[in-house]
């Protein structure tokens, strides 16, 4: 008689067991750090939807500065390979990047009541919005937004990475409601960053006109 395989960690669970002192320094201490190839290790075996929730969560709350871009980068890469249809890998240069043990910590601890949130909510449905078209749709969506993450604009980050993470979310628990929340938050924030910037430039030219 076959064994029912053990039930899948959540991940919320999972990261709050890792930042609560696996492979860690104890609090308190800076000596250690936590890369992204740390990360990319401990969600071995998971899909890269997984990965890129933990990339673009962090940027939903107000994080300090410098968040953005060490994050933003691994959801670029990510972002290009779930269009593709091809299994997570990263860089050399970017599994690299690292946190101290403390920032992770404080991460983690504003992200997992999001995350475990989420997760109650969450439930297959609308298999319209998982086929492998609508899956490539969201990754070429992700990719743009991954780029918006990058740019230099005061919380212009919030949005993109919340629409990311619906995305990730969506993908992770087959659920076409959040993949198609997902969808409609991306317009608003590429509709925000295009004001944001028309904006700016309407600044620049009346401070310099031509």
């Amino acid at each position: 008689m076959m064994r029912a395989p053990p039930p899948k960690v959540p991940l919320s669970v999972l990261l709050l067991g890792h930042s609560a002192g696996a492979g860690l320094a104890p609090a308190g201490t800076a000596a250690e750090r936590v890369s992204i190839g740390d990360l990319l290790t401990l969600l071995a075996g998971r899909s890269g939807a997984a990965l890129m929730l933990v990339f673009a969560l962090p940027n939903v709350v107000p994080m300090p500065p410098g968040v953005s871009g060490l994050l933003g980068w691994p959801l670029v890469y990510l972002s290009w390979q779930l269009m593709l249809r091809r299994p997570p890998w990263l860089p050399r240069i970017i599994l690299e990047r690292s946190t101290s043990a403390a920032g992770f910590r404080a991460l983690i601890a504003r992200v997992v009541p999001l995350l475990e949130r989420a997760e109650r909510l969450l439930r297959p449905r609308l298999p319209l919005m998982t086929t492998p078209l609508a899956m490539r749709a969201a990754g070429a969506v992700c990719l743009g937004l991954s780029v918006i993450l990058l740019l230099p604009i005061p919380l212009g980050n919030m949005l993109p990475a919340l629409a990311i993470s619906l995305f990730a979310l969506g993908l992770l628990e087959r659920d076409g409601l959040c993949l198609l929340l997902g969808f409609a938050v991306a317009g608003l924030s590429v509709a925000l960053v295009w004001g944001v910037l028309w904006t700016l430039l309407k600044a620049v030219a009346l401070l310099w006109p031509l």
